[in-house]
């Protein structure tokens, strides 16, 4: 049976008059969510204090969490776990590969990555202090430089700007050929396009849960290790939760069984809470239906806005198979253009130095949505409504 999608969009709080393009950055609220976190809040930190950890289980959370995620991602049961922030969660990942291959100094990337995953990696070569090098290239030139001298590749599965979708199987099957160990991103691939970590034989993934899965602003990372490296990973960050057995407080540390030793600190229980509730939506679907709509979304909208807005360039891959579920123009102006867009209710983003984003969920948005949407960029865009100077003066958020 497929999705009813209409019975998804009713589960969402989207403001009157909002068209949500924006879920690629920050997921609109579950109407149920704002309750699990009272319920929280008063029932069980209220009512059980600190016995809440055993009566609730919310030292469990991390682990149930991330097999509700690992669903959503392709992975093994019991391989996923959800905690602190995806910034750690890079850390972790990339300096456990790094340490599976001693003899390596190169970290693979490319100019499409997120730049927090390449501060990350610049700020742990720099800790490390064993001649590491970070090489980063055009995303079209990744598999090319995948050679015998590379220890991780570290790339983010679909570009942050232009939602370009690297082919996740084919690069793996290449870092494995020449012994590389792979590290992906899923930041924007968790709950956007369908991933399958298992058949891809990924090593590690890493990913947040703020964006399409809408757990809400600060909600934890995650952490994906394939079942063969999950007793033999060392972590990296040694944290108390970690250890193998945490209420013996052994003044040494002793890693955890399997995916358990990629704790790091305490469970962000109310931010779970709002991450439970935002996946339950995900029980009303499967991932090849919310890949299948949101090619047919992405598709109308780029046909739309390039036949009533010559001034923008599409700067996302035209051929669906190579897109995320994000589509982006450029423009020169285009952060003054978005905020006029905001203005009258179309709410996307803006990328430097010149990305228009705009992100597409099945979930809340349907063919409708689009269709309002490009009316209000062609008129802002045919009558140049975005040249005002209020537009042009740069907020701290972009």
């Amino acid at each position: 049976m497929m999705t009813d999608f209409t019975a998804t969009k009713a589960m969402f709080h989207i403001p009157d008059g909002m068209i949500y393009l924006d879920g690629n950055s920050l997921g609109p609220l579950p109407k149920t969510a704002a309750a699990r976190v009272a319920e929280t809040v008063t029932q069980q930190w209220g009512e059980m204090l600190i016995t809440g950890w055993n009566k609730a289980g919310w030292m469990a959370q991390p682990t149930l969490v991330g097999d509700r995620i690992a669903k959503l991602i392709g992975a093994e049961t019991g391989h996923v776990m959800v905690g602190d922030t995806l910034s750690i969660k890079v850390y972790q990942a990339l300096a456990s590969a790094l340490e599976m291959r001693p003899d390596r100094k190169i970290i693979l990337s490319d100019s499409g990555n997120f730049p927090s995953d390449l501060y990350i990696a610049e700020g742990l070569i720099a800790s490390l202090g064993r001649g590491h090098k970070l090489q980063v290239v055009a995303p079209e030139e990744i598999e090319a430089h995948i050679t015998e001298e590379v220890a991780v590749t570290l790339i983010t599965e679909v570009d942050y700007r232009s939602g370009r979708l690297h082919d996740m199987a084919k690069l793996t099957a290449k870092a494995h050929a020449m012994g590389a160990v792979t590290v992906w991103d899923l930041a924007h691939s968790a709950g956007a396009i369908d991933v399958n970590l298992a058949k891809a034989e990924a090593d590690f993934a890493v990913g947040c849960s703020y964006k399409y899965l809408n757990g809400g602003p600060g909600a934890p990372g995650f952490i994906y290790v394939a079942p063969r490296h999950a007793e033999i990973a060392r972590p990296a960050l040694s944290g108390w939760l970690g250890h193998d057995a945490p209420f013996a407080f052994e003044q040494s540390y002793r890693a955890g069984s399997g995916i358990e030793r990629m704790r790091v600190g305490t469970p962000p229980v109310l931010a779970l809470g709002a991450l439970e509730a935002a996946l339950d939506v995900w029980d009303m679907t499967t991932m090849a239906d919310i890949r299948a709509c949101s090619v047919a979304l992405t598709t109308q909208f780029i046909d739309a806005v390039e036949a009533h807005c010559p001034m923008l360039t599409l700067a996302s891959p035209r051929d669906s198979n190579l897109r995320g579920s994000q589509v982006s123009f450029r423009f020169d102006n285009g952060y003054a253009a978005m905020q006029a867009l905001i203005d009258r209710g179309v709410v996307g983003d803006f990328r430097a130095p010149d990305i228009m984003r705009f992100g597409f969920t099945p979930l809340y948005i349907d063919a409708a949505d689009v269709d309002a949407a490009v009316s209000i960029i062609a008129d802002v865009m045919t009558h140049r409504l975005w040249d005002k100077d209020t537009y042009k003066i740069r907020a701290r958020v972009t």
